[in-house]
């Protein structure tokens, strides 16, 4: 057996968003919280639901539905904030992802991955790291570092800087 016959096993945490279900690598996340509230900061695009106090740190909320064209997250008894680390050109930002529900850590082998389907030219999935076969679905594994543009990121590090319960517009 060679060394690419090993395979990989890729620890996920997968959630949902609508009916989807989605999977950030697990090394990315710091924890995972009950919702709770949001405070709007002004002049931000509409997927940057605003910023969280998380012991003492101003933690920026984006709404991952939104950046991926649904309808905004509605709060339930299952919507929670997931903690993450994205890391940009050497930087690394905290950041909060909104998310309809938490479902379970999981191990996915390389075996049970497909690579990010090709949808023309038009459409940009690099943040796709890959299709996670589960059961008789398909888990939508994300790069969380891919989600967001540099210009994405840095209004986040802008809203981790805003004070929190500022001023109105």
């Amino acid at each position: 057996m060679s060394a690419t016959d090993i395979l990989e096993t890729t620890q996920c945490l997968t959630y949902k968003l609508d009916d989807e279900i989605f999977a950030l690598d697990i090394a990315k996340v710091r924890e995972v919280l009950d919702f709770t509230t949001i405070t709007k900061v002004p002049r931000t695009p509409e997927f940057m639901r605003g910023v969280i106090n998380l012991r003492g740190s101003v933690v920026p909320v984006v709404d991952l539905r939104l950046k991926f064209g649904m309808t905004k997250t509605e709060q339930t008894v299952n919507t929670c904030i997931i903690i993450t680390e994205v890391t940009l050109d050497g930087e690394t930002t905290v950041l909060g992802a909104l998310a309809d529900s938490v479902q379970e850590v999981m191990d996915l082998g390389s075996d049970h991955i497909e690579p990010a389907p090709k949808i023309g030219t038009k459409l940009n999935t690099e943040f796709i790291k890959g299709m996670g076969k589960h059961n008789d679905g398909f888990v939508i594994i994300l790069d969380i570092d891919k989600v967001f543009s540099t210009e994405e990121l840095s209004l986040v590090q802008a809203e981790r800087e805003a004070p929190i319960g500022g001023q109105g517009s």
